[in-house]
């Protein structure tokens, strides 16, 4: 007989919006991943739009497919030190050159500045 943790309450819709945000960032279709992960294309629906827990299975080939950092919404009172943006974001630098590197360290500068308060 399976017995429920009592008091659990945690709310998955968060992390299957980022699995779906993901996937389509890599333009993926629900059948493709589906197909790749070996679940029903009706499963990848349900984990993304309607908070449906995923196998762990399942969630830990997502997470490291995407580069989901899942820290910052199982233990959300922690700062996380890579957050999810963080390391999309660090992959997709890897792709880009020196000059479009600079491009991209000026702009973060820029915002930076943004940020401060003027002097």
């Amino acid at each position: 007989m399976d017995r429920k943790i009592p008091n659990f309450d945690f709310d998955f819709t968060p992390i299957g919006q980022v699995i779906k945000k993901a996937r389509m960032a890599q333009k993926l279709t629900r059948e493709q991943l589906a197909e790749e992960s070996n679940y029903s294309d009706r499963h990848i629906t349900s984990v993304e739009n309607e908070g449906q827990f995923p196998s762990a299975e399942l969630l830990f080939w997502l997470a490291q497919k995407f580069e989901i950092s899942l820290d910052q919404y199982v233990f959300p009172k922690k700062d996380a030190k890579r957050t999810t943006a963080r390391r999309q974001t660090d992959t997709k630098l890897d792709q880009l050159n020196d000059r479009e590197l600079r491009i991209v360290s000026d702009l973060a500068d820029n915002l930076i500045k943004l940020r401060e308060p003027e002097v």
